[in-house]
């Protein structure tokens, strides 16, 4: 059976997760337009197949003007501003970004949303955290500004009809903190990446972009996006350090931080057929 074409608008289309969701798109023979921050992207865009809009997701009108020319059946939001390590303008972007990209998409017409999300936002707990399990709202006050950024992107993308939350897990590989050079691994030289008690959940960012292309046929909610095995900072900074060049971590003890729990992928995998192409941050850190 033919899969029906769609028309996608791609909110953050040069991104890390978005630049390898364009071609993935376009081989399935949907048609692609991108919304960039620069011509030089943009420029990169085209040259995939894709068309491209430069502007500005706080720029409401202009945004909407955007996402009605484009004609889309889905609105994809794939939009950070990490680039500078700000958490805040990160927080900001969802928030602010979000609720423009979710009006416009409404006043486009446009029935189908799909964002990022992130994995680590949940309540403390025993075990890796599965999608029932509620967010961290009640957390510390340097955390909460980050959690009650998520909590409004989330509702603000599932007013409309179908929406599909992707909770990635952290991301590692090309173009994200966790690749040498990059600013984790920057800590990690700098001997201020301590292996710890706390857990966490990882994701490749090729098995990111593969799980917002599924995405376009997956039921309304939240998904986590995350590899087979969460592990104690014990267990993956050791193997990241020594993939990235760096010197062996301290070891720090302590009990682990109550969030940092790590997450549970069995919806994606069980029940929507998405399996990640590296199961395992230990060898993905290595092949990435």
């Amino acid at each position: 059976m033919t899969e029906p074409v769609m028309r996608i608008f791609l909110a953050g289309a040069s991104g890390a997760i978005g630049r390898r969701v364009v071609p993935a798109l376009l081989g399935r023979g949907h048609e692609v337009v991108g919304l960039t921050r620069s011509e030089d992207s943009a420029a990169r865009i085209k040259a995939l197949g894709a068309g491209a809009v430069v502007g500005d997701v706080y720029d409401a009108e202009a945004l909407a003007q955007a996402v009605r020319a484009a004609r889309p059946d889905v609105v994809m939001h794939q939009l950070t501003d990490l680039g500078a390590g700000d958490r805040a303008a990160n927080a900001k972007l969802r928030v602010v970004g979000t609720r423009n990209l979710v009006d416009a998409a409404r006043a486009a017409g446009v029935r189908r949303v799909i964002a990022q999300s992130i994995a680590w936002a949940y309540a403390p707990g025993a075990e890796p955290a599965t999608e029932d399990t509620p967010l961290d709202l009640r957390g510390a006050p340097e955390r909460v500004a980050t959690v009650e950024a998520v909590a409004a992107l989330e509702t603000a993308v599932a007013e409309l009809p179908e929406w599909v939350v992707l909770r990635y897990g952290t991301l590692y590989g090309p173009g994200t903190w966790y690749e040498r050079g990059a600013l984790m691994a920057q800590l990690a030289q700098a001997g201020q990446l301590p292996a710890n008690a706390d857990v966490s959940s990882f994701v490749h960012v090729d098995d990111a972009a593969s799980a917002a292309v599924s995405a376009l046929d997956w039921p309304a909610g939240a998904v986590n996006v995350c590899d087979d095995e969460p592990a104690p900072g014990y267990e993956w900074v050791p193997v990241f350090c020594a993939a990235v060049g760096a010197p062996e971590p301290a070891r720090a003890e302590g009990e682990r931080t109550g969030w940092a729990r790590g997450a549970d992928n069995s919806r994606a995998r069980h029940e929507l057929g998405w399996v990640p192409t590296r199961p395992s941050w230990r060898e993905g850190f290595t092949t990435a």
